[in-house]
């Protein structure tokens, strides 16, 4: 649990550097850094309902629907760029403070992720650990899977192969088969016969 713990206080931190110019665009396709800084933002906050839900058997949900999601969002972005670096900041701040407090027994509530599925809180502060490491790198601002720790993109990858299940065998250096099983940008991935791996859709 330290240790992603670590991820997150890491990610938090590279993601907050991005966000000193909120007007250039991302990675993500459709969104500006502004909407990445909105959605990080209010996961911060939907997560928080898990830990709520944890803590008091209160249950919450992290969103209301994906719709609602989305054009939370998209209505956001349009704040003023301190407003959304202080509410990222807050945001963060609390999610961080919320799960500091959480005993061990109730670190093993059930809760449900954003798509209904029953998890133990536990995984919530690996969920936000993935979200700020790998919004880091779409937010473009000089950060690339390679900065990311090694024990991280490991991880990273097993999840990834777990929770997709059809995802190919592949060869390449860590940080990019992480990017590319996350369906970013990478280089120097093989299938098992040499040949270059073929895309996979965006994850996350």
């Amino acid at each position: 649990m330290d240790r992603v713990l670590d991820w997150i206080d890491e990610g938090t931190a590279l993601c907050r550097g991005a966000l000193a110019d909120l007007e250039a665009p991302s990675l993500l396709p459709g969104w500006s850094r502004r909407h990445v800084a909105a959605h990080l933002a209010l996961n911060a906050e939907a997560l928080g309902n898990l830990v709520h839900w944890a803590r008091t058997g209160e249950e919450r949900h992290m969103y209301p629907s994906a719709d609602a999601r989305n054009a939370d969002i998209e209505q956001a972005s349009s704040r003023p760029a301190d407003e959304l670096r202080t509410w990222f900041d807050e945001a963060c701040a609390i999610l961080r403070a919320s799960m500091a407090a959480l005993t061990d027994a109730q670190w093993q509530t059930q809760v449900r992720s954003s798509r209904g599925a029953p998890i133990p809180a536990t995984e919530v502060p690996w969920m936000r650990s993935r979200e700020v490491m790998i919004h880091a790198v779409d937010l473009d601002a000089g950060i690339i899977f390679a900065d990311l720790p090694n024990d991280f993109l490991t991880r990273l990858c097993d999840d990834i192969r777990t929770s997709r299940g059809d995802v190919p065998d592949v060869h390449g250096p860590l940080a990019e088969v992480a990017a590319y099983l996350s369906g970013r940008p990478y280089t120097n991935v093989t299938a098992p016969d040499g040949t270059p791996a073929e895309p996979l859709p965006a994850w996350l």
